[in-house]
């Protein structure tokens, strides 16, 4: 294929720099690490670059663009890799597959946006969730990669509204009117659906005695529209590298690295409507060696979240979420800022979260589970934590995670029962919060060797420590609107410290407890 003059080579050292430049760029990310960790850093590629547009692409907005990309990545990967350039302008396309060795690159002012003709869309047996079954095909996928990233200053907008349901309480009056005026279907007068095909699906799967990993692969594709896709889904992929990039609108979570190694996040910004549905911002799943960066979150559910698999399935997988650093991050919108769970059945281990600010979310610091799920969350240290106007919980531990009825009986400890211990919460500050603290573990397996220093709260309420072992707060004010300050319930070896309680009373004590001084 002769193509045009307009391809050149260039040396990548200008876009991303050469190895021995960028060698240790991250380097002050890992001083006063509390854990062992390898050194990272971002992919190099060779200096080769193609434009889009030399593949035929037209920046319309109308016109189809999946034959370019895939030619154009093509073309890079047969001579060993480079860079892709995607020009300013709005780039039409069906789903992207990358490929070892390239860096898709967005210029200031790219636009990429998926096509909703879910016909451009295969059925794939993928993770979901924590476990594998039928999904819709992602609009960018990478599978056993080695060396890729997405740069630039462009956006990548998934197109979600024409994929997700939309819950009326979620909107305020003239939203839903907008909504509504656009078309879709409404049911009940309570929710909003993007077609007819989705709610088929919906009803197919509810009324299917069979779970979706159980269906056939056509079974799945009658039912594409309902099984919504992850916007960016890498598997299995060897130093990844996101920079700057605007990931936006996706049909359900946003960005979602499963089972990869050496992850670099920086200074990306990711956005979904605060009522998107599924609407993760970035889901961390047994992954290894991962730096989030300089980054920002305004999304429809948990903005920064670690996961490891979902029960029996996570567990016989066996791969933790390990060696994580979250520094100079930014939460707008979600339901959690950072978040641990609670498909975290493989384990969470060696992780620093530092530097960041929580605005408007709904939690701080989420930590959640429930039994049946196993695991064991440990080694985490957050430090520097500023948090405001967070609606729920400043800091949560909840191993109750969307249960309803508690079982009759204690159930005995085994391989299905979640461990949350040894996690360092210092410098913390949060104001105008619903709850100050929660922790809520279970009878036979106790949060455990939590420790809380140097923090002020400001809430409607104190907090709660329950079913919990060797909590330590030192130097801690927390201030309730109402109410008690702390509400200690069942905990074994508990002090504080220096601690300001500043309510009456300050302290309230119920169930069976231990030691608390």
């Amino acid at each position: 294929m002769k193509l045009p003059s307009t391809i050149v080579a260039f040396a990548l050292t200008i876009m991303l720099g050469s190895s021995a430049a960028n060698a240790g760029n991250y380097d002050a990310l890992y001083e006063g690490l509390q854990f062992e960790m390898p050194k990272i850093d971002r992919p190099v590629f060779p200096s080769r670059a193609v434009s889009l547009t030399d593949f035929g692409a037209v920046a319309d907005g109308v016109s189809l663009n999946t034959k370019a990309f895939a030619d154009a990545i093509d073309y890079l990967s047969s001579r060993g890799g480079g860079t892709l350039n995607v020009p300013a302008g709005v780039w039409l396309t069906g789903p992207i597959v990358l490929k070892s060795n390239i860096n898709l690159h967005l210029d200031g002012g790219a636009l990429i946006t998926f096509s909703g003709d879910d016909s451009l869309y295969e059925t794939k047996y993928v993770v979901y969730e924590g476990f594998e079954a039928w999904r819709t095909q992602s609009p960018i996928t990478g599978e056993n990669l080695e060396n890729i990233a997405i740069t630039g200053e462009g956006v990548i907008d998934g197109n979600g509204g024409m994929w997700r349901p939309v819950k009326r309480d979620k909107m305020s009056g003239a939203e839903w009117k907008n909504l509504t005026a656009k078309g879709g279907i409404v049911v009940d007068d309570r929710t909003w659906y993007p077609s007819q095909s989705y709610i088929d699906g919906m009803e197919y799967s509810q009324k299917s005695d069979r779970d979706r990993a159980a269906l056939t692969k056509e079974e799945a594709a009658r039912i594409k529209r309902y099984l919504r896709p992850v916007m960016i889904q890498l598997v299995k992929c060897r130093n990844v590298f996101l920079q700057g990039v605007t990931f936006q609108n996706s049909p359900a979570w946003n960005v979602h690295p499963l089972m990869c190694e050496n992850l670099i996040v920086d200074g990306v910004f990711i956005k979904n409507p605060f009522f998107a549905q599924n609407g993760d911002g970035l889901d961390v799943e047994s992954c290894r060696n991962v730096i989030i960066y300089r980054s920002t979150l305004d999304v429809g559910d948990d903005a920064i979240c670690l996961k490891s698999g979902k029960d029996e399935a996570g567990r016989k997988r066996g791969i933790p979420t390990e060696n994580v650093i979250v520094r100079d991050c930014r939460v707008y919108h979600g339901h959690g800022g950072f978040v641990v769970g609670s498909e975290m059945s493989g384990g969470v281990t060696n992780v620093s979260v530092a530097d960041c600010q929580f605005i408007g979310t709904d939690v701080g610091l989420r930590f959640k589970s429930t039994r049946g799920r196993g695991g064991v969350v440990k080694n985490i240290y957050i430090d520097n934590v500023n948090m405001l106007d967070i609606s729920g919980d400043a800091i949560t531990f909840d191993l109750y995670y969307w249960v309803k009825n508690a079982p009759a009986a204690i159930p005995p400890v085994d391989e299905t029962t979640p461990q949350f211990r040894d996690i360092y919460i210092n410098d913390v500050t949060s104001f105008r919060s619903g709850k100050a603290l929660k922790f809520n573990g279970i009878p036979e397996m106790p949060i455990e060797n939590i420790h809380v220093t140097n923090s002020v709260f400001t809430a409607r309420e104190g907090g709660l420590l329950s079913e919990s072992k060797g909590i330590e707060l030192r130097n801690v004010t927390i201030r309730p609107d109402e109410g008690p300050a702390m509400t200690v319930n069942n905990v074994t070896d508990a002090s504080f410290t220096d601690c300001s309680f500043i309510s009456e009373p300050s302290v309230v004590y119920t169930g069976t407890n231990k030691n608390v001084k």
